[in-house]
């Protein structure tokens, strides 16, 4: 007789999820939600991992975000909830677990686009590792056959399977636009903002190599380089991937209770600890930062006031220091209004406002005119939705697209008036350079 039954399977504790993910990382829909452990990297707790979905989809042509994301809400209810009390501690018991790409529910870009606008799948199933119990589980939804359980019980207790998929860039990233034409974009920017237009844009640059071999060495490479607690791999081909190092959630949910995390103000890490403290200390002194940060968390509370009840602002500004910038980071709370889930806060939210600007409609419209391209998965959002209405999601900054022999990453950061082009320019590399140097070593020689 079939098990119905759902599956609770402690596994040893193993602090680092890379080496169990790496038993099926190749696998269709193949998804890791990282929370960049055992390096001390912040609040965040849980890893969770999948593949196999039973059912994946991505947007149709012409298919508005309201259908879209109603057609997510009925691949969940083919999940029913788990009655079960002993998997309260988990972050994920069933359900949904994709991206959402930047111009996911946008007017048509100027830009021709690679990567779908959105995919998600329904999963039954996840490895999950608790960092704050030293726990690891399998979860296994009680509609799981046994034969399916005993398989993923077997993949995940074998012995660490051989590295052999080697991976290396073909030549060094490039930027796409010269400093030049990045100061012309600043330029017109702070045009608009004069003009009363926007108060505040996310200015970004793409960087571009070529590259061979498997991306899930490189996310290794990446996660040892530079821990982040929103970080993901997203498996989309045989060489092909979501590379995400993010330092920033974008909202998470859980029993009702919403939370944003906006970062705005950055400043790279200094080369001796006196030279980093005088960084930290000059961002934390920054009445340009604090200012930015205040008008993205403004807009925040204004875009979570339909759907939120009690919006509060707990942290606001404060440093967090990560292993190649120090940023400021701010913290939006509110409790979900009767009958709004996170798929509401999605159609209402994204993209997020930390990496648009405000106000936003004008702002996404002058940042597609002016960006030499489209940003793809870039300032889009990892996310998991499980069956109980539990959510996580994260901002796509430092992260890279490995697609088609191609990998992209993008930098940028937010500009006012305040703004001085070079500082904006630099600020921009600071932010990925870890990630391409990290890459660029492991390739060496490269052209």
């Amino acid at each position: 007789m079939e098990e119905r039954q759902p599956g609770f399977y402690p596994l040893p504790w193993q602090a680092d999820i890379s080496l169990r993910f790496s038993h099926f990382h190749h696998a269709p829909g193949a998804i890791l939600l990282d929370s960049g452990q055992p390096a001390p990297t912040g609040p965040a707790r849980f890893d969770i991992a999948s593949a196999w979905p039973l059912a994946q989809i991505s947007p149709d042509a012409a298919e508005t975000p309201a259908a879209f994301l109603g057609r997510a809400r009925q691949l969940l209810q083919q999940l029913p909830v788990d009655d079960s009390g002993q998997h309260r501690q988990l972050p994920f018991t069933g359900g949904l677990l994709g991206y959402l790409g930047y111009h996911f529910g946008q007017p048509a870009s100027r830009h021709s686009r690679v990567l779908p606008d959105a995919q998600v799948g329904l999963y039954d199933w996840a490895l999950i590792n608790d960092h704050h119990q030293q726990h690891s589980w399998l979860y296994c939804h009680s509609s799981m056959t046994h034969e399916r359980r005993q398989f993923l019980l077997h993949l995940l207790q074998a012995g660490q399977p051989a590295r052999n998929d080697d991976f290396r860039l073909l030549n060094v990233f490039q930027p796409l636009i010269s400093a030049d034409e990045y100061r012309q974009g600043i330029e017109q920017v702070q045009a608009a903002i004069r003009a009363g237009t926007c108060l505040q844009v996310n200015f970004t640059q793409r960087f571009d190599s070529t590259c061979t071999g498997d991306p899930w060495t490189a996310y290794t490479t990446l996660r040892t380089q530079c821990p982040t607690p929103y970080a993901g791999f997203v498996r989309l081909g045989p060489g092909d991937a979501i590379l995400s190092a993010s330092p920033e959630r974008f909202l998470g949910i859980r029993d009702s209770l919403l939370e944003a995390r906006p970062i705005k103000g950055t400043r790279r890490r200094g080369r001796t600890p006196e030279e980093d403290r005088a960084l930290a200390d000059e961002l934390l002194a920054s009445a340009k930062d604090r200012a930015e940060n205040l008008m993205i968390v403004e807009l925040q509370q204004a875009e979570l006031a339909p759907l939120c009840d009690d919006i509060r602002v707990p942290q606001l500004a404060a440093l967090e220091s990560y292993p190649n910038v120090h940023h400021l980071v701010s913290c939006v709370q509110g409790r979900l209004k009767p009958g709004k889930d996170a798929l509401d806060v999605l159609e209402q939210c994204f993209p997020g406002a930390s990496i648009s600007g405000t106000p936003k409609e004008p702002v996404l419209q002058l940042i597609d005119r002016l960006e030499a391209s489209s940003r793809e998965i870039y300032c889009g959002s990892l996310f998991y939705l499980d069956n109980r209405g539990r959510f996580d999601s994260s901002v796509c900054i430092r992260t890279l697209l490995a697609l088609n022999g191609d990998i992209h990453c993008w930098g940028g950061g937010g500009i006012t008036l305040a703004s001085e082009w070079q500082a904006e320019h630099q600020e921009s590399i600071d932010k990925v350079s870890v990630l391409m140097q990290a890459l660029q070593a492991m390739s060496s020689p490269v052209r």
